[in-house]
């Protein structure tokens, strides 16, 4: 058989072998996970936005102070979410262009259990006070350990599967995945040995802090997200992507100059280094560049196919978000701007974005295509579409006012004229729309959980009358036989 070239249509779904029940059993089950966190990660964020036009609110439980909740709500985003429903994707892509199931599920399962068990003492640390104060990396010492355990058993699982597999040709999507599998716990273990076991000193640990915060969203989210868009947009469009020198780029150019970025133009470190940093942002455009030049040629400029189909339209979503966020990171990185957007509620919105409205749109809307594929569980398209408007109505409500009143915030800030409570009261206005926002992407991310809760239940009780069947078959018999 020849080997499949990387721009060619995934066209193995009508040759793969199906998927294994304790397989689908475990990739429903991490997805169903992930929701969890996901959702709960936005009850806090609304809980920490109502703080703000609030302020009595909670203001007697220490547990959900702001300094807390803001802190909780970005590792069950971060961690909880998207590198769980990550780990399940990568997982379920490399099982359909490999055409191989995992060879351990029950060790998946056990790697899938301490990853939440790491999860959730995260959440539970934060929340007591425990937090490191860093980041994208706020999980005390002793859950980040377990966490990273579960992540490393799952990836080695997930590994084994990959090498196994017996389409030897590699498709585009899994360039990038594999290159996000290894890279998490590069960044992961040397943030953990130089901020929490063998700390730096001074200023040297805001810096290892922005470079693990800067991988993470802007070299690992981007890799699963590109990943996932050009898995899903070519074979829902049944269009081969377009160039695989362009991908190419792509790829090395997110490698080599996304993982730089990161330090603040009014960091109190060397200039060199905010320097190399906003030249290296710069740099980056290139990714973005190349990327939409590939999606444009693949849809022959007919971009109404993205929105034909369910699953494109979480993919519509995320891709112009990841736009925004790509081409605002770049102009915010130029002095002048960054003069104006640092210390305002740009540069949280623009994190936010990147997050959810790009990475977890497209985490959710291929999370909605598996589920739907797997052999005997069926999903509500009814709840996906109320899922999908609710997700979309939120991202424009909750983190665009922000971005946009940042902005104005900044503008504000730079006038000596303006006094500064007038700039909070001018704020408020776009914390409100956003905590309307925030109550819309609870609500559908709550969707998403009772949806797969509802494929898994469905499913159980088949199986569990199933096996009632064949358990009182032979009792059934032999009453026939007296008789």
């Amino acid at each position: 058989m020849n080997e499949p070239s990387p721009t060619r249509v995934d066209t193995l779904d009508s040759k793969s072998a199906p998927v294994p029940l304790g397989q689908s059993f475990w990739l429903l089950s991490t997805l169903i996970w992930s929701g969890a966190w996901l959702t709960l990660a936005f009850l806090f964020s609304l809980l920490a936005s109502i703080k703000f036009h609030g302020p009595g609110f909670l203001a007697d439980t220490p547990w959900l102070t702001y300094g807390r909740l803001r802190p909780a709500h970005i590792h069950c985003l971060g961690y909880g979410f998207c590198l769980q429903a990550g780990l399940a994707l990568t997982a379920w892509i490399f099982g359909r262009l490999g055409n191989v199931s995992l060879a351990q599920p029950l060790l998946a399962r056990i790697a899938t259990g301490t990853f939440n068990l790491g999860v959730a003492l995260g959440v539970l640390g934060i929340l007591k006070g425990d937090a490191t104060g860093y980041e994208f990396f706020e999980a005390p010492r002793y859950a980040a350990l377990i966490m990273f355990a579960g992540y490393l058993l799952l990836g080695l699982v997930i590994a084994v599967a990959f090498h196994r597999r017996s389409e030897p040709g590699l498709y585009v999507s899994q360039w990038f995945l594999l290159a996000a599998l290894f890279w998490f716990p590069w960044i992961f273990s040397s943030a953990a040995l130089l901020l929490l076991i063998f700390p730096g000193r001074g200023m040297a640990q805001s810096v290892i802090a922005w470079w693990y915060a800067e991988n993470f969203q802007s070299v690992w989210m981007w890799l699963v997200g590109i990943a996932g868009i050009f898995y899903f947009v070519p074979k829902l469009t049944n269009r081969p992507l377009h160039s695989r020198h362009l991908t190419l780029f792509t790829f090395w150019s997110l490698l080599l100059f996304a993982s730089w970025g990161g330090i603040p133009a009014s960091a109190p470190v060397p200039s060199w280094l905010p320097s190399l940093s906003a030249a290296a942002t710069m740099l980056s455009g290139l990714v973005i560049l190349t990327f939409l030049l590939n999606l444009h040629h693949t849809l022959a400029g007919n971009y109404r196919q993205l929105w034909g189909d369910a699953t494109l339209r979480f993919m519509a979503v995320g891709t112009a978000a990841f736009v925004v966020v790509a081409v605002a990171k770049i102009i915010s990185a130029l002095s002048p701007v960054a003069a104006v957007v640092d210390f305002t509620w740009f540069r949280y919105a623009l994190g936010q974005l990147n997050g959810f409205g790009f990475l977890s749109m497209v985490l959710l809307g291929g999370a909605y295509y598996a589920t739907a594929r797997l052999p005997g569980f069926s999903i509500s398209r009814t709840l996906a579409g109320a899922h999908f408007w609710l997700a979309f109505l939120g991202i424009v409500f909750a983190f665009l006012p922000l971005l946009f009143g940042g902005i104005i915030q900044g503008l504000k800030l730079q006038d000596p004229q303006v006094p500064f409570l007038n700039v909070a009261n001018l704020t408020l206005h776009f914390l409100r729309l956003s905590t309307v926002g925030e109550l819309l992407l609870l609500a559908g991310n709550a969707l998403f959980l009772v949806n797969l809760a509802g494929a898994l239940l469905r499913r159980a009780r088949q199986q569990f009358a199933l096996f009632r069947q064949e358990a009182t078959r032979d009792l059934f018999a032999a009453a026939e036989a007296q008789r």
